[in-house]
């Protein structure tokens, strides 16, 4: 018995990697054939890249999600909330974890660098529950990720922020032709910055695009390797607070999208009632976080190294509480989609409703009040 039970866990970690090595050449694939003609990176941008991509192959590598650990209890992975949305407030806090012991499921709460590296990891059985913004579903809808759009989000535009050097002589997005801009790939960073330039009459060409994963990019924001870098929180406040950049625009008046969580169909058709538990203490959460903007911030000091005052002003570019699938937002979905085809950054045409579930699935799964706002 427990010779078959090791080869059973070697034929799941094989076939996790065999996804995880099939999807990362598609996914590659979409996001690089157009954007890699229009930018010259340098060596150490191209091997900030090679390691960001070992890290997250490392990442994908692990044990499918919601197997059986040795104890006998299933595994579910949620995203950990880097941006210190009510995400993290749900972690610390622990009730979802309480929910699901009697079930007997275990929650883990894995880390990536961005949106798309997300998606990658939903992909390969090695994430349950995704938190990304509108542009990583699209690409990886595009390179055959069968994932489902659960829910949204308000649109929380101020919350990314475009950067310049404390000094930068750079005083609006126009001065920016010919510079170089870090953003991680196919992310919200990339989206606003296409609606950015589209607004001061550029294209994504007019300016040097260096493709960077947060962690990646600060470090060459940071040596002044980029003149720009757009990005989100806690970053932003961060690099503010270090007086090493400076915000030349924010995304209030520019964003037109929320985030969303997604999954993989395969989860979705599996275990509907772990994600309908998870939404209801989620939201749980947003609303103790809308009420307790100071408590939310001493809960979560410790974690993110930042002091209570400065967590205050960062939460207060949020509006917190789920937001409902609604016909609105699939066409703009659809439109955002339509977008990158047109700039030929994705290969085909993507129809985003493969990727919706009908208004009946979705009852089942939303919390009640969250409905109430269509």
């Amino acid at each position: 018995m427990q010779v078959l039970k090791k080869k059973f866990q070697s034929w799941q970690d094989s076939r996790a990697t065999r996804r995880s090595l099939i999807f990362r050449a598609g996914y590659c694939l979409v996001v690089s054939t157009t954007l890699f003609s229009c930018s010259t990176p340098s060596q150490t941008t191209q091997q900030t890249t090679q390691q960001t991509a070992q890290q997250t192959a490392q990442q994908t590598t692990q044990e499918p999600a919601s197997s059986p650990t040795s104890s006998g209890r299933k595994v579910v992975r949620i995203v950990r909330s880097k941006q210190l949305t009510p995400l993290a407030v749900l972690q610390k806090q622990g009730n979802l974890e309480k929910r699901l012991e009697p079930l007997g499921f275990k929650v883990e709460w894995p880390e990536f660098a961005a949106g798309p590296q997300q998606l990658e990891a939903l992909n390969a059985g090695s994430l349950d529950i995704a938190s990304t913004a509108e542009s990583p579903p699209v690409f990886a809808q595009a390179a055959g990720t069968p994932l489902v759009y659960l829910t949204t989000t308000p649109f929380n535009g101020k919350t990314v922020s475009l950067l310049v050097s404390q000094n930068s002589p750079v005083k609006s997005v126009a001065d920016l032709k010919g510079k170089k801009i870090a953003f991680q790939k196919a992310s919200i960073g990339h989206y606003l910055l296409v609606k950015a330039l589209e607004k001061e009459g550029l294209k994504l060409n007019d300016v040097t695009s260096v493709f960077l994963a947060p962690p990646d990019a600060n470090v060459a924001f940071s040596q002044g390797k980029v003149d720009g870098w757009f990005i989100w929180e806690p970053f932003v406040t961060r690099t503010e607070q270090k007086k090493i950049g400076r915000e030349l625009i924010n995304g209030g008046q520019l964003r037109d999208t929320g985030n969303f969580y997604s999954t993989s169909r395969s989860f979705y058709q599996a275990h509907p009632d772990i994600i309908k538990i998870f939404f209801e203490e989620l939201q749980k959460a947003e609303v103790w976080s809308k009420g307790n903007r100071k408590e939310m911030a001493q809960l979560l000091a410790p974690v993110t190294q930042l002091d209570v005052p400065t967590l205050e002003k960062m939460h207060s570019k949020y509006d917190w509480g789920l937001r409902p699938i609604t016909e609105q937002v699939i066409k703009k979905q659809q439109e955002v989609a339509d977008m990158w085809y047109s700039q030929k950054l994705i290969p085909k045409k993507v129809n985003v409703k493969d990727g919706f579930l009908t208004p009946e699935e979705y009852a089942k799964i939303t919390p009640p009040e969250v409905l109430a706002k269509q």
